[in-house]
Protein backbone atom coordinates (compact mmCIF):
# COMPACT_ATOMS: atom_id res chain seq x y z
CA UNK A 1 0.00 0.00 0.00
CA UNK A 2 1.06 3.64 -1.26
CA UNK A 3 0.55 6.55 1.66
CA UNK A 4 1.58 9.95 0.98
CA UNK A 5 2.15 11.49 4.50
CA UNK A 6 3.00 15.10 5.65
CA UNK A 7 4.94 15.37 8.98
CA UNK A 8 6.12 18.94 9.73
CA UNK A 9 6.46 18.96 12.97
CA UNK A 10 8.54 16.57 15.26
CA UNK A 11 5.29 15.58 17.66
CA UNK A 12 3.36 14.22 14.32
CA UNK A 13 6.53 11.68 13.21
CA UNK A 14 6.27 10.60 16.57
CA UNK A 15 2.20 10.08 16.15
CA UNK A 16 2.44 8.99 12.10
CA UNK A 17 4.93 6.18 13.75
CA UNK A 18 2.55 4.48 16.24
CA UNK A 19 0.30 4.65 12.90
CA UNK A 20 3.09 2.68 10.92
CA UNK A 21 3.00 0.38 13.64
CA UNK A 22 -0.56 -0.22 13.26
CA UNK A 23 -0.32 -0.82 9.30
CA UNK A 24 2.80 -2.50 9.03
CA UNK A 25 0.99 -5.44 11.22
CA UNK A 26 -1.01 -6.26 8.18
CA UNK A 27 0.43 -4.83 4.46
CA UNK A 28 3.75 -3.54 3.52
CA UNK A 29 3.98 -0.08 3.25
CA UNK A 30 5.10 2.70 0.86
CA UNK A 31 5.85 5.83 2.44
CA UNK A 32 6.15 8.98 0.40
CA UNK A 33 6.18 12.51 1.73
CA UNK A 34 7.61 14.94 4.42
CA UNK A 35 8.87 13.61 7.42
CA UNK A 36 11.95 13.18 9.49
CA UNK A 37 14.84 10.79 9.11
CA UNK A 38 14.19 8.30 11.93
CA UNK A 39 10.36 7.77 10.36
CA UNK A 40 12.56 6.96 6.99
CA UNK A 41 14.64 4.77 8.82
CA UNK A 42 12.45 2.96 10.79
CA UNK A 43 9.89 1.76 7.64
CA UNK A 44 12.90 0.84 5.24
CA UNK A 45 14.48 -1.98 8.29
CA UNK A 46 10.91 -3.29 7.98
CA UNK A 47 10.83 -6.36 5.66
CA UNK A 48 8.97 -5.35 2.46
CA UNK A 49 8.37 -1.95 3.52
CA UNK A 50 10.26 1.25 1.66
CA UNK A 51 10.23 4.76 3.15
CA UNK A 52 11.45 8.04 0.73
CA UNK A 53 10.99 11.62 2.13
CA UNK A 54 10.58 14.43 -0.47
CA UNK A 55 11.39 16.49 2.23
CA UNK A 56 12.91 16.27 5.66
CA UNK A 57 10.76 17.86 8.31
CA UNK A 58 13.48 19.80 9.75
CA UNK A 59 13.43 21.93 6.19
CA UNK A 60 10.21 23.39 8.07
CA UNK A 61 11.01 23.96 11.04
CA UNK A 62 10.15 27.77 12.52
CA UNK A 63 8.48 29.24 15.34
CA UNK A 64 6.77 32.68 15.28
CA UNK A 65 4.58 34.54 12.56
CA UNK A 66 8.09 36.38 11.16
CA UNK A 67 10.46 32.92 11.17
CA UNK A 68 7.39 31.38 8.75
CA UNK A 69 7.87 33.92 5.90
CA UNK A 70 10.49 32.64 4.39
CA UNK A 71 9.07 29.02 4.33
CA UNK A 72 6.14 30.11 2.34
CA UNK A 73 7.72 29.98 -1.31
CA UNK A 74 9.55 26.21 -0.35
CA UNK A 75 5.83 25.06 0.62
CA UNK A 76 4.94 26.27 -2.24
CA UNK A 77 7.15 23.77 -4.29
CA UNK A 78 6.36 21.28 -1.85
CA UNK A 79 2.70 21.05 -2.33
CA UNK A 80 3.64 21.11 -6.30
CA UNK A 81 5.07 17.97 -6.17
CA UNK A 82 3.25 16.33 -3.71
CA UNK A 83 0.31 16.66 -5.86
CA UNK A 84 2.68 14.66 -8.51
CA UNK A 85 3.21 12.12 -6.14
CA UNK A 86 -0.50 12.30 -4.67
CA UNK A 87 -1.50 10.34 -8.27
CA UNK A 88 0.22 7.31 -7.36
CA UNK A 89 -0.91 6.57 -4.23
CA UNK A 90 -3.84 4.84 -2.01
CA UNK A 91 -4.48 7.02 0.54
CA UNK A 92 -3.41 10.46 1.59
CA UNK A 93 -2.34 10.78 5.58
CA UNK A 94 -2.02 14.90 6.58
CA UNK A 95 -0.98 15.18 10.50
CA UNK A 96 -1.59 18.68 11.75
CA UNK A 97 0.04 21.65 10.32
CA UNK A 98 -3.22 23.42 8.80
CA UNK A 99 -0.83 26.22 7.55
CA UNK A 100 0.83 23.76 5.10
CA UNK A 101 -1.96 21.10 5.27
CA UNK A 102 -5.24 22.62 4.31
CA UNK A 103 -3.64 24.53 0.84
CA UNK A 104 -2.15 20.84 0.45
CA UNK A 105 -5.56 19.53 1.09
CA UNK A 106 -6.99 21.66 -1.41
CA UNK A 107 -4.81 21.37 -4.00
CA UNK A 108 -5.42 17.46 -3.83
CA UNK A 109 -8.91 18.08 -3.79
CA UNK A 110 -8.82 19.97 -7.02
CA UNK A 111 -6.57 17.58 -8.68
CA UNK A 112 -9.63 14.63 -8.18
CA UNK A 113 -6.53 12.63 -7.01
CA UNK A 114 -8.16 8.88 -6.68
CA UNK A 115 -7.12 8.47 -2.82
CA UNK A 116 -8.66 9.08 0.20
CA UNK A 117 -7.64 12.35 1.90
CA UNK A 118 -7.04 11.86 6.12
CA UNK A 119 -6.74 14.72 8.41
CA UNK A 120 -5.18 13.78 11.56
CA UNK A 121 -4.69 16.15 14.46
CA UNK A 122 -6.74 18.98 13.53
CA UNK A 123 -6.60 21.98 13.27
CA UNK A 124 -7.33 24.20 16.36
CA UNK A 125 -10.65 26.11 15.38
CA UNK A 126 -11.67 26.65 19.07
CA UNK A 127 -8.76 28.36 19.61
CA UNK A 128 -8.75 30.77 16.81
CA UNK A 129 -9.39 30.72 13.08
CA UNK A 130 -12.94 28.98 13.01
CA UNK A 131 -13.15 29.26 9.37
CA UNK A 132 -10.45 26.25 9.00
CA UNK A 133 -13.02 23.84 9.90
CA UNK A 134 -14.97 24.17 6.84
CA UNK A 135 -11.86 23.85 4.81
CA UNK A 136 -11.18 20.66 6.51
CA UNK A 137 -15.11 19.67 5.47
CA UNK A 138 -14.45 20.39 2.37
CA UNK A 139 -11.16 19.16 0.97
CA UNK A 140 -10.87 15.58 3.22
CA UNK A 141 -12.66 12.94 2.87
CA UNK A 142 -11.49 11.75 6.07
CA UNK A 143 -11.64 13.70 9.72
CA UNK A 144 -10.15 11.94 12.81
CA UNK A 145 -10.16 14.22 16.17
CA UNK A 146 -8.34 13.51 19.20
CA UNK A 147 -10.22 15.53 21.57
CA UNK A 148 -13.69 14.53 22.53
CA UNK A 149 -15.02 18.08 22.47
CA UNK A 150 -14.28 18.80 18.43
CA UNK A 151 -17.38 17.06 18.43
CA UNK A 152 -18.91 20.90 18.43
CA UNK A 153 -16.67 21.97 15.79
CA UNK A 154 -16.04 19.76 13.33
CA UNK A 155 -19.37 17.88 10.82
CA UNK A 156 -18.58 14.42 10.24
CA UNK A 157 -15.31 14.33 12.58
CA UNK A 158 -14.40 10.73 14.06
CA UNK A 159 -13.04 10.50 17.92
CA UNK A 160 -10.11 8.74 17.43
CA UNK A 161 -8.47 8.55 20.95
CA UNK A 162 -5.55 11.13 21.66
CA UNK A 163 -1.85 9.51 20.21
CA UNK A 164 -0.07 10.53 23.63
CA UNK A 165 -1.86 7.55 25.24
CA UNK A 166 -0.78 5.06 22.59
CA UNK A 167 3.20 6.50 22.78
CA UNK A 168 3.25 6.65 27.02
CA UNK A 169 3.52 3.46 28.53
CA UNK A 170 5.26 5.10 31.73
CA UNK A 171 4.03 6.14 35.16
CA UNK A 172 5.22 8.64 37.45
CA UNK A 173 7.27 7.08 39.66
CA UNK A 174 5.86 7.91 43.13
CA UNK A 175 9.22 7.86 45.28
CA UNK A 176 10.70 11.90 45.49
CA UNK A 177 13.92 11.12 43.17
CA UNK A 178 15.43 14.80 43.63
CA UNK A 179 15.61 15.21 40.16
CA UNK A 180 14.29 18.53 38.61
CA UNK A 181 13.30 18.25 34.53
CA UNK A 182 14.21 21.47 32.29
CA UNK A 183 12.58 21.39 28.73
CA UNK A 184 13.27 24.56 26.90
CA UNK A 185 12.31 23.20 23.38
CA UNK A 186 13.08 22.09 20.57
CA UNK A 187 13.77 25.21 18.29
CA UNK A 188 16.22 27.37 18.44
CA UNK A 189 14.45 30.67 18.91
CA UNK A 190 12.39 28.97 22.19
CA UNK A 191 15.54 27.69 23.54
CA UNK A 192 17.68 31.05 23.08
CA UNK A 193 14.39 32.95 25.17
CA UNK A 194 14.22 30.06 28.26
CA UNK A 195 18.42 28.87 28.48
CA UNK A 196 19.09 32.19 30.35
CA UNK A 197 16.66 31.62 32.60
CA UNK A 198 17.07 28.39 33.15
CA UNK A 199 20.63 29.17 33.98
CA UNK A 200 19.94 31.42 36.12
CA UNK A 201 17.25 29.26 38.00
CA UNK A 202 19.41 25.86 38.22
CA UNK A 203 21.75 27.29 41.15
CA UNK A 204 18.39 28.17 43.25
CA UNK A 205 17.64 24.58 43.58
CA UNK A 206 19.52 21.78 45.19
CA UNK A 207 17.74 18.68 43.17
CA UNK A 208 20.09 17.34 39.85
CA UNK A 209 19.11 19.63 37.34
CA UNK A 210 18.12 17.22 33.74
CA UNK A 211 18.10 19.13 30.53
CA UNK A 212 15.70 16.99 27.79
CA UNK A 213 17.25 16.84 24.78
CA UNK A 214 15.03 15.52 22.10
CA UNK A 215 17.01 12.47 19.53
CA UNK A 216 17.10 14.28 16.53
CA UNK A 217 18.99 17.25 18.09
CA UNK A 218 21.45 14.04 19.66
CA UNK A 219 24.80 16.01 18.85
CA UNK A 220 24.18 19.32 18.61
CA UNK A 221 23.71 20.43 22.21
CA UNK A 222 26.16 23.06 22.25
CA UNK A 223 24.66 24.59 18.72
CA UNK A 224 21.37 25.03 19.95
CA UNK A 225 21.37 24.79 23.32
CA UNK A 226 25.11 26.39 24.65
CA UNK A 227 26.66 26.30 27.62
CA UNK A 228 24.86 23.27 29.85
CA UNK A 229 27.25 23.03 32.72
CA UNK A 230 25.86 22.37 35.79
CA UNK A 231 22.77 20.17 33.80
CA UNK A 232 22.84 16.31 33.56
CA UNK A 233 21.34 15.01 29.85
CA UNK A 234 18.76 13.01 28.85
CA UNK A 235 17.49 12.06 25.22
CA UNK A 236 14.25 10.31 27.12
CA UNK A 237 11.35 12.95 27.91
CA UNK A 238 9.53 10.73 29.26
CA UNK A 239 11.84 9.06 31.16
CA UNK A 240 12.70 11.64 32.90
CA UNK A 241 9.28 12.89 33.39
CA UNK A 242 8.57 10.05 35.14
CA UNK A 243 11.41 9.90 37.49
CA UNK A 244 11.28 13.46 38.18
CA UNK A 245 9.90 15.52 41.11
CA UNK A 246 9.28 18.72 38.87
CA UNK A 247 9.17 20.15 35.59
CA UNK A 248 9.89 23.52 33.95
CA UNK A 249 8.85 23.06 30.05
CA UNK A 250 8.35 25.08 27.23
CA UNK A 251 4.80 25.58 25.35
CA UNK A 252 3.94 22.45 23.50
CA UNK A 253 3.03 18.97 23.29
CA UNK A 254 6.06 17.86 26.20
CA UNK A 255 3.41 20.05 28.99
CA UNK A 256 0.45 16.95 27.89
CA UNK A 257 3.07 14.50 28.48
CA UNK A 258 3.81 15.67 31.73
CA UNK A 259 0.09 16.14 32.78
CA UNK A 260 -0.77 12.63 31.60
CA UNK A 261 2.60 10.90 33.39
CA UNK A 262 1.77 12.92 36.51
CA UNK A 263 4.84 15.28 37.01
CA UNK A 264 3.89 18.38 38.41
CA UNK A 265 4.93 21.24 35.92
CA UNK A 266 5.23 24.95 35.18
CA UNK A 267 4.54 25.88 31.58
CA UNK A 268 7.28 28.76 30.40
CA UNK A 269 6.83 30.62 27.24
CA UNK A 270 8.63 33.43 26.25
CA UNK A 271 8.32 34.55 22.51
CA UNK A 272 8.76 38.10 20.18
CA UNK A 273 6.65 40.62 21.61
CA UNK A 274 5.32 40.99 17.76
CA UNK A 275 3.89 37.49 17.90
CA UNK A 276 2.77 37.67 21.76
CA UNK A 277 0.60 41.00 20.23
CA UNK A 278 -0.61 39.52 17.47
CA UNK A 279 -1.35 36.15 19.82
CA UNK A 280 -3.59 37.81 21.53
CA UNK A 281 -5.90 39.13 18.67
CA UNK A 282 -6.11 36.66 17.31
CA UNK A 283 -6.30 33.41 20.14
CA UNK A 284 -9.87 33.56 21.67
CA UNK A 285 -9.02 31.11 24.51
CA UNK A 286 -7.90 31.40 28.20
CA UNK A 287 -4.48 29.03 28.36
CA UNK A 288 -2.14 27.88 26.14
CA UNK A 289 -1.46 24.65 27.81
CA UNK A 290 -3.41 22.04 26.61
CA UNK A 291 -4.16 20.25 29.97
CA UNK A 292 -5.50 23.55 30.78
CA UNK A 293 -7.08 24.18 27.93
CA UNK A 294 -9.06 20.34 28.25
CA UNK A 295 -9.77 21.72 32.10
CA UNK A 296 -11.83 24.62 30.50
CA UNK A 297 -13.82 22.25 28.21
CA UNK A 298 -14.87 20.45 31.70
CA UNK A 299 -15.59 23.64 33.79
CA UNK A 300 -12.68 22.39 35.95
CA UNK A 301 -9.98 24.69 37.35
CA UNK A 302 -6.33 24.71 35.45
CA UNK A 303 -4.23 22.25 36.18
CA UNK A 304 -0.81 23.93 36.05
CA UNK A 305 0.77 27.22 36.35
CA UNK A 306 1.72 29.20 32.70
CA UNK A 307 4.26 31.46 33.10
CA UNK A 308 4.50 34.08 29.81
CA UNK A 309 6.91 37.10 28.71
CA UNK A 310 7.11 38.84 32.05
CA UNK A 311 5.37 37.02 34.60
CA UNK A 312 8.52 34.51 33.44
CA UNK A 313 11.16 35.51 36.18
CA UNK A 314 13.07 33.13 38.98
CA UNK A 315 10.30 34.33 41.61
CA UNK A 316 7.39 33.42 40.06
CA UNK A 317 8.85 29.92 38.85
CA UNK A 318 10.16 29.05 42.36
CA UNK A 319 6.76 30.27 43.62
CA UNK A 320 5.15 27.80 41.14
CA UNK A 321 7.88 24.75 42.19
CA UNK A 322 7.33 25.36 46.12
CA UNK A 323 3.74 25.57 46.16
CA UNK A 324 3.01 22.16 43.35
CA UNK A 325 1.00 19.49 45.44
CA UNK A 326 2.07 15.82 43.95
CA UNK A 327 -0.92 14.28 45.18
CA UNK A 328 -3.78 16.00 43.99
CA UNK A 329 -1.87 16.62 40.38
CA UNK A 330 -1.12 13.02 40.15
CA UNK A 331 -5.35 12.92 40.58
CA UNK A 332 -6.21 15.32 38.28
CA UNK A 333 -3.86 13.83 35.57
CA UNK A 334 -5.41 10.93 36.26
CA UNK A 335 -9.32 12.56 35.29
CA UNK A 336 -7.17 13.63 32.01
CA UNK A 337 -6.61 10.23 31.11
CA UNK A 338 -10.19 9.20 31.74
CA UNK A 339 -11.36 12.14 29.64
CA UNK A 340 -9.12 11.16 26.71
CA UNK A 341 -10.34 7.51 26.83
CA UNK A 342 -7.56 5.46 24.44
CA UNK A 343 -4.65 5.56 22.48
CA UNK A 344 -5.09 6.69 18.58
CA UNK A 345 -3.37 5.20 15.82
CA UNK A 346 -5.24 2.03 15.66
CA UNK A 347 -8.31 3.93 14.77
CA UNK A 348 -6.41 5.78 12.46
CA UNK A 349 -4.81 3.03 10.89
CA UNK A 350 -8.69 1.50 10.68
CA UNK A 351 -9.42 4.53 8.51
CA UNK A 352 -6.91 4.65 6.11
CA UNK A 353 -6.89 0.62 5.69
CA UNK A 354 -10.59 0.00 6.36
CA UNK A 355 -10.89 -2.90 4.43
CA UNK A 356 -7.89 -4.67 6.90
CA UNK A 357 -9.42 -3.35 10.03
CA UNK A 358 -12.78 -3.86 12.42
CA UNK A 359 -15.46 -0.60 11.70
CA UNK A 360 -14.65 1.84 14.68
CA UNK A 361 -17.59 3.88 16.13
CA UNK A 362 -17.87 7.50 15.01
CA UNK A 363 -19.58 10.23 17.06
Amino acid sequence: MKILATCLENSANLHLKSVLYELIKREKIELYGIFSKDIENFLNSQDGCLAHASYDSLEFNAMGFMQILPLIFKAKRAIKELKQLANSVDAVLLIDSPDFNLPLAKALKNAKIRAKITYYILPQVWAWRKGRAKQVEKYCDNIASIWPFEKDFYQGASFVGHPLLDEIKIQKNPQKSNKIVFMPGSRKQEISHLMPIFRTLAPCLNEEKIIVVPQYLRGKENEYYGDLSGFSLSYDGLDALANADFAFICSGTATLEAAIIGTPFVLCYKARAFDIWLAKKLVKIKHIGLANIIFDFLHLKPLHTELLQDELNIDNLLKAYHSANPSDFLQASTKLKSYLQTGSAKSVANIIMPWRFNAFNSW
